[in-house]
């Protein structure tokens, strides 16, 4: 048996010191984008995050979720988890069917089939459970369990938190800095100070998420942060080629991924998922949205090749410079600041501006509402006369 490493030397000797880290995404973060991200910069990948109770029971879940190849290291497995004895033994059959790094407990899912299922974020308030599941599998595997969390508002709270993890075993911390309720529309900005504060805190290495637009987003963040390394999600989707610095044309990335899939098949619902997200710039132009019908209702990989064919020759003589493309109201209207073809991030609206629109659209169907009632009441009334005129002309005659 080999020997087991932790911590730092782990880090180093085992995963070679990773920078630039690609998440852990649901539906996302298969082995064919994993392929792709490693091509361009990505120093480690983790698979997507699978449930451990189905992953269980479910032999043919699991036979779909762990493909690998011989080239995808180093390599995370993420399991959802609210059960030490499940998340052991999903751990356990991980390391007999493929070879990997390590096992990571999923504490940051904020959504709402979480908070249904009890995981991820929704059990960080358990400290007791948390601590007996990491505790269990740091015992019982040979690999070393790493966890990725997200923040507290109280920055003391956050810290000891992360401490918690560190004493039940978890050899690896990625701290998403933003709290449970950032999420959607509401998502904000990430806390780099709170994610500065736990890596000072904890002596094991950390990375960091959230705020990672770029190559260089990465690199200052773990030069303001202190952190090991730095895991794009949301990035790394709309750029597949954010570690590398580059912001290529999309329909090379496309077509370089869809060149995977032929090599590494999944379900075309992540396919279709992975276009949407690189081409989303130009699939929101309307010039552009017979090409969106077709990624929404296909499932022909021939077709998605033909839709990212074709958007390609309606931006190729832009992109050569045969033709000149100065529509600054375009990109104004996209909020972004390259030209649409290019891969480059998607800008959430910021939560203060989302909130003041919305109370806007709320106050306006309030009225609508109101105007519909007071129309309705007329029209009561208006009947109402009408029927009471019929009645007196009717008894007078």
């Amino acid at each position: 048996m080999k020997e087991k490493k932790g911590g730092y030397e782990f880090y180093r000797e085992v995963l070679g010191s990773p920078k630039y880290v690609v998440a852990p995404m649901v539906d996302a973060s298969e082995l064919a984008w994993r392929q792709l991200g490693r091509r361009y910069n990505a120093d480690l990948c983790y698979t997507p995050m699978f449930h451990s109770a189905v992953f269980v029971r479910d032999q043919k879940y699991r036979k779909d979720s762990l493909q690998t190849c011989p080239q995808d290291r180093p390599l995370i497995v993420q399991f959802c988890a609210n059960d030490p004895k499940t998340f052991l033994e999903a751990a356990k059959l991980t390391v007999n069917m493929i070879e990997c790094d390590a096992i990571d407990l999923n504490l940051g899912c904020p959504q709402i089939i979480a908070k249904r299922g009890h995981f991820g974020s929704y059990l960080q308030d358990e400290w007791e459970l948390i601590h007996n599941i990491i505790s269990l599998a740091s015992k019982e595997l040979d690999i070393p369990i790493t966890a990725k969390c997200r923040v507290f508002p109280d920055l003391q709270k956050t810290i000891e938190y992360a401490q918690m993890l560190e004493r039940a075993g978890a050899q690896i911390i990625t701290v998403h800095g933003r709290t449970r309720e950032q999420k959607g529309p509401l998502t904000g900005l990430a806390n780099w100070d709170y994610i500065k504060a736990v890596k000072n805190a904890v002596s094991v290495p950390v990375f960091a998420n959230g705020n990672i637009q770029s190559r260089a987003d990465a690199d200052r963040c773990m030069a303001e942060t202190g952190v090991d390394g730095v895991m794009s999600a949301e990035g790394h989707l709309t750029n597949p080629a954010i570690f590398a610095g580059e912001s290529p044309a999309m329909w090379e990335m496309a077509i370089e991924y869809l060149d995977l899939v032929d090599e590494y098949p999944c379900p075309n619902s992540y396919v279709r998922g992975h276009l949407f997200k690189m081409l989303h710039h130009c699939l929101r132009l309307k010039e552009n949205f017979d090409l969106r019908e077709i990624i929404a209702k296909t499932s022909n990989l021939q077709d998605f090749r033909g839709a990212v064919m074709k958007l390609k020759e309606r931006y190729i003589d832009f992109h050569t410079g045969v033709k000149k493309y100065d529509n600054e109201e375009e990109m104004k209207q996209l909020n972004i600041k390259q030209p649409p073809w290019i891969c480059q991030p998607y800008v959430r609206q910021p939560p203060d501006e989302y909130k003041e629109k919305m109370a806007k659209i709320t106050e306006q169907q309030k009225k609508e509402k109101l105007a519909e009632q007071r129309e309705e009441e007329t029209k009561s009334d208006s009947t109402l006369n009408n029927n009471n005129n019929k009645r007196v002309n009717e008894n007078g005659q």
